[in-house]
């Protein structure tokens, strides 16, 4: 029994040698006396049992052949040069050292497998894994492939608001996106935003402000850009109109009503509030309630005001006193179109023949819509009953005849029914017009 196992034994010892010398070319002598120590304590002594233990699992078995290769690399490597040479030296050490290769190694070794596809194989089984941390160049960045949380185009923003929080907290707060799809680059500003860290601290900012809750939407509808704003720059813009005197309700106010008011720089708006101040001539408080009535004469263009500002003195002939009172109590006057103020002051100074003293006590009419007026006339013309000379009987008021709705103009001017007015409208105008009551 034990000379059976001893010849066993032999047989595998031999098997091995002429196996592993297949598959890794050696350089070895003829005596066994000229092998390295270190070349049989480290592959001889490693690999055998790991071969010889038989194991149920084949991933098992491939994993202990690797390790007795790899061990057998690595004791091989610290070999002293004096013992050891490459394969293709002219000169070696040893008489008896002769070049040997297995002709098997091109052969088919264990599963079919060619000895390079072995190889690669054992270099991609013991190829370490990707780090979360492992850097990687911009080629393969570009090459991978990472779903899209958003769709990667479109046309319209609704297709965003299921997907981004700040777009739907934007919808519920009022904001027409509709208005701001249709601006150019507004869109993808939007959806950059995040709403935690980008909107809330600005919504917070309008809300102590003292903005309205159904004024945000409006706001931002009309100035998204109010998100993108420092709040430092907010703070020192808002600092800046306490410093002149305007009220924090007036504050408010004119955010309100004029969305891009706090985008301008301190300096253009003391350069605005100077201006006025001294095109109209008018005092420190005056300025003050001017600006606050009509805000957007700190944020408008001044050019359009400076043409209003020449018509009013050159072509209507209104004197700076006149113009002072016109602009104080209506600020519109400065920003208004130009054919519009000018068509107005034609039709109501030459055709219904008001003079300027009742323009500049009645400046309302300076700011009614063209048509309005002229319906109005022709219709008390008609029952004539258009008289304007506050000095005579049946005297008509320039305000109550530009203010006052449809059907209280019928009964408390004109004494008629509103459906007679409307029949007017038709017979004269041959269209018919909806009742206004603004």
């Amino acid at each position: 029994m034990a000379l059976t196992c001893i010849q066993l034994c032999q047989r595998c010892t031999s098997l091995l040698r002429s196996r592993i010398v297949g598959i890794i070319t050696l350089q070895y002598s003829t005596d066994a006396q000229h092998w390295p120590a270190a070349l049989w304590n480290s592959f001889i002594v490693p690999v055998l049992p790991s071969v010889l233990q038989r194991s149920p699992n084949p991933s098992q078995t491939r994993q202990r052949w690797n390790l007795g290769v790899r061990s057998y690399c690595e004791s091989h490597a610290k070999v002293q040069p004096s013992q050891t040479k490459h394969r293709n030296t002219d000169e070696l050490p040893g008489t008896d050292m002769v070049s040997y290769q297995n002709p098997l190694s091109h052969q088919l070794i264990d599963g079919g497998m060619l000895l390079k596809e072995w190889q690669t194989a054992l270099d991609l089984d013991d190829a370490p894994g990707h780090s979360a941390l492992e850097e990687i160049s911009h080629e393969e960045a570009v090459c991978m492939d990472i779903p899209a949380a958003l769709p990667p185009v479109s046309i319209s923003l609704k297709d965003y608001v299921n997907e981004s929080e700040t777009l739907g907290k934007l919808v519920q707060l009022g904001v027409q996106l509709w208005k701001l799809e249709q601006r150019p680059n507004v869109g993808s500003m939007l959806l950059r935003l995040d709403f935690q860290t980008d909107v809330t601290p600005r919504l917070v900012f309008l809300k102590q402000l003292g903005v309205e809750d159904s004024r945000l939407g409006y706001l931002i509808s009309h100035n998204p850009f109010i998100l993108t704003e420092s709040l430092e720059n907010l703070q020192a813009r808002v600092a800046y109109l306490r410093s002149k005197k305007f009220s924090a309700e007036s504050v408010a106010s004119m955010v309100s009503r004029a969305p891009y008011l706090l985008n301008f720089s301190v300096k253009r708006m003391d350069n605005r509030l100077g201006f006025y101040q001294q095109q109209l001539g008018l005092s420190a408080q005056k300025t003050r309630d001017v600006v606050a009535r009509h805000p957007r004469l700190l944020c408008g263009s001044l050019e359009p005001v400076k043409e209003n500002l020449k018509i009013c003195k050159l072509e209507m002939g209104f004197r700076e006193n006149e113009l002072q009172h016109i602009v104080t109590v209506i600020p519109k006057v400065l920003t208004a179109n130009k054919r519009k103020l000018t068509q107005i002051f034609d039709y109501t100074h030459n055709t219904m023949n008001i003079p300027h003293d009742l323009i500049v006590k009645f400046p309302q009419v300076l700011n009614a819509r063209y048509l309005r007026i002229k319906e109005r006339h022709l219709f008390l013309q008609y029952l004539d009953k258009a008289q304007y000379d506050p000095a005579k009987p049946n005297y008509i008021c320039l305000d109550k005849l530009v203010s006052l709705p449809d059907e209280a103009f019928c009964a408390e001017v004109a004494s008629a029914t509103l459906k007679d007015f409307e029949l007017f409208q038709k017979t004269i105008f041959a269209q018919p017009r909806m009742t206004s009551f603004s």
